[in-house]
């Protein structure tokens, strides 16, 4: 497969897949999520590969989805426009479209081998999410990773947040949007390590190095062991009320609200006074979300 925004590359028992978008931080785009999937699918169809590493290019992991265009594009939201052209919200092409692309990250997850995220910079918004549909997390004490769309616009699809944390870590993390640096993700369980930058690459081979000397089989077996308690704990019922709730996010009056600050203002303003702290849309809601 000829690839346009991952790079795939396979040295001995280890394929690794880097999100190759540097110049925009490794945003999502259309291309990502199905690149990712195929990458996914061609190391575990290769009978050399013992193990799976993802990281990004250049001095980030992920940054999210590339919203600029769609925020501030007159009109436009993510998943609003009907087949005809029509303007109004049709929550289940958004839901179709965003559950395609929660499954294509989850590929991570139901990985036959085993998958490492070598964070080796921002993690931000989808790029946390796809972070944490792998096995292992391992962080540069300096980089970041966190969900700020949850303050306004967004909602996390594969919701691993509370799979990974529990309910009230993830609630910690989901009702203010913070971003942690490595150093805290390690301490609450979120990174199973956080290292000096330069010794991310060292500490990561190390682990791959330890977990690929194992025969497939034996790895293949117990992750589908410990993945069943997870489905069997509800997984994919959660991911589709996050998935619906995630569209509405974007279409609720505060949602409306960011979209037409990023219209008047640009995005990277609407995004700065989302996380200042302040009141967001204090006048867009009703009593109940006062």
């Amino acid at each position: 497969m000829e690839f346009q925004s991952v790079r795939y590359e396979t040295e001995g028992r280890v394929a690794t897949i880097t999100l190759n978008r540097p110049e925009h931080l490794n945003a999502i785009d259309m291309n990502m999520p199905a690149e990712i999937e195929a990458a996914v699918t061609l190391a575990n169809e290769d009978d050399s590969i013992h193990a799976i590493v993802l990281t990004g290019a250049g001095r980030g992991f992920c940054s999210g989805y590339d919203l600029k265009q769609y925020a501030e594009a007159e009109g436009a939201h993510v998943g609003s426009q009907l087949a005809d052209g029509g303007g109004a919200w049709d929550p289940m092409r958004d839901y179709y479209m965003m559950k395609r692309n929660t499954e294509q990250f989850m590929s991570l997850w139901r990985s036959y081998k085993p998958t490492i995220a070598k964070i080796n910079g921002p993690a931000v918004a989808g790029g946390s999410d796809i972070a944490l549909c792998c096995d292992f997390v391992i962080m540069a004490e300096d980089a970041k990773i966190g969900y700020p769309p949850v303050r306004v616009w967004g909602c996390p699809t594969t919701a691993m947040w509370v799979y990974r944390l529990g309910a009230q870590l993830a609630k910690r993390m989901l009702f203010t949007g913070d971003l942690i640096s490595g150093v805290e993700a390690k301490e609450i369980g979120l990174a199973l390590d956080a290292v000096p930058a330069a010794e991310l690459v060292g500490t990561v081979e190390k682990l791959v190095q330890r977990v690929s000397s194992v025969p497939k089989n034996q790895l293949m077996m117990q992750k589908l062991m410990i993945n069943q308690a997870y489905q069997n704990m509800g997984l994919e019922n959660t991911q589709m009320f996050a998935t619906l709730f995630d569209g509405i996010t974007r279409h609720s009056p505060e949602g409306v609200w960011f979209k037409q600050r990023a219209e008047e203002a640009g995005f990277k303003q609407a995004v700065k006074e989302r996380d200042s702290g302040d009141p967001i849309a204090p006048d867009a809601s009703g009593p109940l979300s006062s």
